[in-house]
């Protein structure tokens, strides 16, 4: 039978109402954002369940709302007795995966992704940085495409998401011009993001630094079953290697292709996107069709989850 890998869903994949079907079908999940709201000291969970959008989109809320959520859709998985053999997270994501992996206690965790979300807001002042997605740009366009668009800036890869897509982040100016070279390069589409702030890049490296303190206060345990990072791609088993790839993260690209190839490479073949959205789902299907991936981030995804062949049902 094949390995199973839970992946854990980042910024971008929020929406008002998430969790609370969770929270209304399982009274594991419910008391999981008891807890958030008790170690946050502010009701998370309401912004979860019913918004405002414009709140819930602002980093220092969208990264413990997330975290939340996903915490709660893994504890429902566990509780009827789904275990993986590896975890991985995009970005955020990572700090989901290591609660699940039992490296990080939740409270601590999203104490830490509050904080995260702060440094990383306050790290660059507003319009100062951009983002933007680079769709099915040719083999061979990229660096040519950062290295004249940069100009004296700051403009590099934030996510190698899929083979088919690039997520670049740095200063607005820089991300705008690339934007416009990837498109006279061949590229199906280049269009700047809404985010708050040009994530994985070196304009993080402050945010990266403050977020240092608040990491060597944390206990980290030994996890489960291994991580696949974003920093390295590469699969983690200590709390000290967990606690320096969070560290390592902040300024660096997120290296999912990667991650999701050297998982397929041990075997995997089925995996379950654990919290809101599908974003990660779609990435795997563009990276490998034959790979198998459900999502579990609402109680409606709970049918089509116990139906699956043996080993994904209960």
């Amino acid at each position: 039978m094949s390995s199973l890998a839970f992946l854990f869903p980042g910024q971008g994949s929020q929406y008002p109402g998430m969790g609370r079907s969770l929270a209304e079908a399982w009274p594991r999940a419910n008391r999981i954002f008891q807890e958030a709201d008790e170690a946050l000291g502010f009701p998370i969970a309401r912004l979860c369940f019913e918004g405002p959008e414009e709140q819930l989109k602002l980093t220092a809320y969208t990264q413990p709302a997330l975290l939340a959520t996903s915490t709660a859709a893994a504890a429902v998985l566990r509780e009827v007795g789904l275990k993986p053999d590896y975890v991985a997270g995009h970005s955020l994501g990572e700090y989901s995966a290591l609660v699940a992996a039992g490296s990080l206690a939740f409270a601590q965790a999203i104490r830490l992704v509050h904080r995260r979300g702060q440094y990383m807001q306050e790290a660059v002042p507003p319009g100062v940085g951009a983002m933007a997605a680079l769709l099915k740009l040719p083999e061979g366009a990229l660096d040519d495409v950062l290295a004249q668009a940069a100009q004296g800036e700051v403009v590099s890869v934030a996510n190698r998401n899929s083979p088919e897509q690039v997520v670049i982040a740095g200063h607005t100016g820089a991300v705008a011009r690339a934007v416009e070279l990837a498109k006279a390069a061949g590229a199906r589409r280049a269009v700047l993001l809404p985010v708050s702030a040009p994530f994985h890049c070196p304009l993080m490296e402050p945010a990266q630094q403050r977020l240092a303190a608040d990491l060597d206060i944390t206990p980290f345990n030994d996890l489960d079953f291994p991580l696949v990072n974003n920093w390295r791609a590469a699969p983690v088993r200590s709390g000290e290697e967990a606690r320096r790839g969070l560290y390592e993260q902040v300024p660096r690209p997120v290296r999912w292709l990667e991650s999701m190839r050297w998982l397929a490479a041990q075997g995997v073949r089925r995996f379950v996107e654990v919290g809101p959205g599908s974003v990660l789902t779609g990435l795997l299907r563009n990276i490998d069709p034959s790979l198998e991936c459900y999502k579990f981030g609402e109680a409606a995804d709970a049918e089509k989850l116990w139906d699956r062949p043996p080993g994904l049902s209960f």
